[in-house]
């Protein structure tokens, strides 16, 4: 009997969630990750821990990010993943559930981790846009890279019914 090759391994995707803190006036909420690889500004968030469901998830890191106490988080309208080796060497990837979470205009980002932790983690920066900066913003990496198109299709469509991949 010949010799059976052994199946491919399966990627390690780590499961994450992420928000798109928005304001009415929609002034939305990005963090400047610092990678070996490069600057991103992505939506807050990170993984899900063990026993964690995605909106236990996204409370847990709204709080420690950002600083946002009893989020009201809203539907769950995109969906991401990236396929790409974790730094660490843990995971292969990383599938996102990114939830709408409305905030009011006065809310003020203050995360309840200290910068050193944050930093441990690749956050360098909170900082809020609006539509105009992230157009003009050439040349800045956005995660996902296609931001801006998905945010305009919420303000002029409303809020999809389904969750959307909106790619890496």
């Amino acid at each position: 009997m010949g010799s059976m090759s052994n199946p491919p391994s399966e990627l390690r995707i780590r499961q994450a969630v992420r928000a798109l803190i928005i304001t009415p006036e929609t002034q939305v909420l990005l963090v400047r990750f610092e990678f070996p690889t490069g600057t991103r500004w992505a939506l807050p968030g990170g993984g899900l821990d063990p026993g964690e469901d995605h909106v236990a998830a996204l409370r847990r890191e709204l709080v420690e990010e950002v600083g946002l106490h009893h989020a009201d988080i809203g539907p769950h309208i995109w969906t991401r993943e990236h396929q790409i080796p974790f730094i660490n060497g843990q995971w292969d990837g990383q599938r996102e559930h990114i939830h709408l979470v409305e905030v009011p205009s006065t809310f003020a980002p203050q995360p309840t981790w200290d910068w050193p932790t944050l930093n441990a983690e690749y956050v360098f920066e909170l900082r809020w846009w609006n539509i105009t900066e992230i157009a003009l913003a050439s040349g800045t990496a956005f995660a996902p890279a296609r931001l801006l198109q998905h945010i305009q299709n919420i303000v002029e469509q409303g809020i999809p019914t389904h969750p959307i991949d909106v790619e890496v």
